[in-house]
C-alpha cells in the first residue's frame, strides 16, 4: 500500500532513496534564512573592509596609536613607530602593505575557530543553512577532506593568537602616551584600545583549544585545583564564545577605523588627561 514515503533514487544527499520522500525542501514555517543572511552580511562587510585597509598601506600610525591590522610591523616599509613594535624581519624586499604578513595569523585562527565554522558554513556554503532545512549538496565528506581538512590547524593557529594578542596588549600599554610619547596621559583613543584588547583576550581565551590546554586529558580535576579553577573559568567563557566572536571582531575594526581617522586628519584625538 502507498504510504506517501516511499524511497526515491532521483538523487544523492538528503534525496537520496534511504530518505523520506518528502517533496517540500523543508517544513519550517519561521524565517529560517534571516540568522544565515544576517551573519553572511556580517562577515562579508568585515572582509571588505579589511581587505581596503590592509592593501591601504597608509594611515595606520597616529602617535601613540597603531592600527592593530598593521601591528607587529614586520617589514622595513613600515612607519618608523616610536617604542612600537616595529621588528623588520621581512627587509626592503617586502614591497607590499606590512599588514598583510601579520594578518594572516588571526585571520587563520578565526577561519579555523569552531563558530565561525559554524557561521561560514551555513551562510556562504549551506551546510546546512539552518536546522531542519536540507542542504543542497549530493555528499557531505565533513572535514576529513582537502581544504576543509586544514581546519584541525587550529590549535597551532591559537599559540600564534596569543601572542598577537600581546602585542596587541603592548600597543595599549603604549596609547597611555599624548602625541609626544610623554607617559601618563589618555585619550578616547586610549579607552577603544583598551575596549578591543579586553574583547580580543576574552575572545582568545574562550577559545575551544584554550579549554582543552587548561583542562584537557586530566582524570582526577580533585588532583588539579587550579588547572580545574582555570578550567571552569575558561569553560564560562567559552559559553559566550558566539558573542565575544562578534564582539571582538567589530572592536578591532573599530580600533583600526579610529586610527585611520586620526592618521588621515579627520579629527584630533580627544585626551582626557
Amino acid at each position: 500500500m502507498a504510504t506517501g514515503t516511499e524511497p526515491q533514487r532521483d538523487s544523492g544527499g538528503v534525496r537520496a532513496g534511504t530518505r523520506a520522500a518528502i517533496a517540500a525542501p523543508h517544513l519550517r514555517t519561521d524565517r529560517w534564512w534571516l540568522a544565515p543572511a544576517v551573519t553572511a552580511a556580517g562577515l562579508f562587510a568585515f572582509v571588505v573592509y579589511s581587505t581596503w585597509r590592509a592593501f591601504a598601506n597608509a594611515h595606520y600610525y597616529a602617535a601613540p596609536y597603531v592600527s592593530p591590522f598593521y601591528s607587529p610591523c614586520l617589514a622595513e616599509n613600515c612607519r618608523t613607530m616610536h617604542a612600537g613594535p616595529n621588528a623588520d624581519l621581512f627587509g626592503a624586499w617586502w614591497g607590499i602593505s606590512p599588514a598583510i604578513i601579520i594578518l594572516i595569523f588571526p585571520l587563520g585562527f578565526r577561519l579555523t575557530c569552531y563558530y565561525y565554522r559554524k557561521a561560514y558554513y551555513r551562510s556562504f556554503w549551506a551546510s546546512p543553512p539552518a536546522c531542519a532545512v536540507a542542504e543542497p549538496h549530493r555528499g557531505y565528506t565533513g572535514e576529513t577532506r582537502f581544504p576543509l581538512v586544514l581546519q584541525n590547524v587550529h590549535r597551532y593557529f591559537f599559540y600564534a593568537a596569543i601572542l598577537v594578542a600581546g602585542v596587541l596588549t603592548y600597543d595599549t600599554v603604549l596609547s597611555f602616551r599624548d602625541t609626544h610619547y610623554r607617559w601618563g596621559h589618555m585619550g578616547l583613543g586610549t579607552l577603544v584600545f583598551l575596549v578591543n584588547i579586553v574583547l580580543i583576550w576574552a575572545y582568545t581565551i574562550s577559545c575551544h583549544s584554550c579549554r582543552h590546554i587548561v583542562g584537557g586529558k586530566l582524570k582526577h580535576f580533585s588532583r588539579h585545583p587550579v588547572r580545574y579553577r582555570a578550567w571552569q573559568f575558561v569553560g564560562r567563557l567559552n559559553a559566550r564564545h558566539m558573542q565575544l566572536a562578534w564582539a571582538s571582531l567589530l572592536s578591532v575594526a573599530l580600533a583600526d577605523f579610529y586610527v585611520y581617522l586620526v592618521a588621515s586628519g579627520v579629527f584630533a584625538d580627544p585626551r582626557f588627561f
